[in-house]
Formats: C-alpha cells, sequence, structure tokens
C-alpha cells in the first residue's frame, strides 16, 4: 500500500544507519509497549472501544483511510475536553514496556543493532513515556520516527502528520525504502501489530507480528490475506531468540520465518 512515489513529509528524518549489517525498525503502541496508547485514549477519553474497532475493520477492508480513521479517534478525544498534558499524564501513568523489551534492547546495544522506533502516533506524547520507561538517558539514544502534535496555547492539541497526503498518514514504508537503496543493505527487522503497520510489512527482511492472547490482529489478518511471510511473537523475549540467533549466523531468515511463532 505504499506509493510508488515518496509522500512529501513535513517532518524531517534522521539519517539511516548505512554502516550496519542488522537494523531493528520498531512500531511503538502496543508492540514495544503493553497498550496502544492512542486506542488507551479513546477507549477511556475519547467515543470509546466499539467505534474504534470498527475504525480498524473500516481501515482492514479499505472503507476509509488510517489517516482518516486515526483522526477522527484522537479528536474524540479533544472533543470531551481532554487537553494535551492530561493526556501526556494519563499515559504515562497507565503505559508500560513489553516484558521482554529491557533484554532486548540491551541485546540489541552491545551487538551493535540500532533499534528505532517507528510509529504513527506522536513523537512527544512517545517520548514522555519512554522517558518514564527506560529513563532520560536511555531514551535519549533511541531514534524516533512518528508524527507530531500540533499544541496550542489553551492546551488543545491535534496530530501533525508526517506524511498528509498519504493515506497512511506516516507511511512506515518510508522508513525502510531508504535502505533498500543502499549498495549493501542491511538486514532490516520490522516489528509490529495493527493497521499502521500495513505500509512497512511487505518491506522487511524479517517481518514480526505481534500477537495478543484475546485481542484481535489486525497485521497478521492483513499479512495472511496479502500473503505476506511472518512470524508471531508474544513479547520481545522470544523476539530476542530469533533475533540473535540471526544477528550470530546461527539461523537464517528463511529458517526464522518457519518457526511460526515465538
Amino acid at each position: 500500500m505504499a506509493t510508488e512515489e515518496a509522500p512529501h513529509s513535513t517532518l524531517p528524518y534522521p539519517p539511516i544507519h548505512q554502516d550496519k549489517k542488522f537494523v531493528v525498525l520498531s512500531d511503538w503502541d502496543g508492540t514495544i509497549t503493553n497498550h496502544d496508547s492512542n486506542d488507551y485514549l479513546t477507549d477511556h477519553l475519547g467515543y470509546g472501544t466499539e467505534k474504534r474497532r470498527q475504525g480498524n475493520r473500516d481501515i482492514l477492508t479499505g472503507k476509509v483511510t488510517f489517516r482518516d480513521a486515526f483522526r477522527e479517534m484522537l479528536e474524540s478525544v479533544t472533543a470531551n475536553g481532554h487537553k494535551f498534558n492530561e493526556c501526556a499524564e494519563v499515559l504515562r501513568q497507565s503505559i508500560n514496556l513489553d516484558v521482554g523489551f529491557k533484554d532486548f534492547y540491551s541485546y540489541c546495544k552491545q551487538a551493535d543493532v540500532p533499534v528505532v522506533i517507528i510509529s504513527s502516533g506522536m513523537a512527544p506524547l512517545i517520548r514522555v513515556v519512554l522517558s518514564k520507561l527506560i529513563g532520560d538517558e536511555q531514551a535519549k539514544e533511541i531514534e524516533v520516527v512518528a508524527n507530531d502534535a500540533d499544541v496550542k496555547e489553551d492546551g488543545s492539541w491535534s496530530i501533525k502528520y508526517r506524511h498528509p497526503t498519504s493515506g497512511f498518514g506516516h507511511d512506515k514504508s518510508q522508513a525502510i525504502l531508504p535502505y533498500r537503496r543502499l549498495p549493501s543493505p542491511p538486514t532490516i527487522f520490522f516489528f509490529g501489530d495493527g493497521v499502521s503497520d500495513m505500509s512497512a510489512a511487505r518491506h522487511a527482511d524479517l517481518l514480526f507480528v505481534k500477537k495478543v492472547p484475546g485481542e484481535d490482529n489486525d497485521l497478521s489478518t492483513f499479512c495472511e490475506r496479502e500473503g505476506i511471510p511472518h512470524l508471531l511473537f508474544e513479547n520481545f523475549g522470544g523476539a530476542l531468540k530469533v533475533v540473535s540467533q540471526v544477528v550470530e549466523g546461527k539461523l537464517t531468515v528463511h529458517d526464522a520465518l518457519k518457526l511460526g511463532s515465538v
């Protein structure tokens, strides 16, 4: 679903890691974290779970774009009078890390594998939660490629899309494709869980799709429908076992995908 011509970005990108053999690109909400922060705001402060889930189903069937459905979700929060700082504090108190992410990040750091957050959320909210969960210093080390927020003096706010002309708002494939054009491209591990990750799904070397027992798995549904190879994972502890073996040359990407689930 990525466009052939790259959509114009209203926000800068960090330099790509041209000299690395492996790069981890990961969705934030519901992937690195235990809950999707934007879903959490919508469910508790906006128009609620049922309408949000219907919006995701409409995205999967192509009835609406992610960009428009996501904006409507967030507008339901602001329409109820919830200011930006209040939303940031709610998320800071409510969102936690995946149980295995700290060990996963520590391994990647010592193995010289960059970890970059690729999110359809808003960078200021991600930074608030990330700093609380892993500390300011480590949080500063992790690059975040996301949308932004326009916050007015009275605290009202709206999302500022990275790619406003794209149906994704933030076309995550644009974070992967520059690596594909390198003379010696690295192996790209991509981690995701939902409809915002669909544009990136077919461009990863090894796609990890997070599964949460008892919850819908929109990205897996999309990948099954489109025939995109992927590996299901429950947490980053299981993913670490696979990534470390690939990085250390003990497992190929092809054989990793045969595992099906970790």
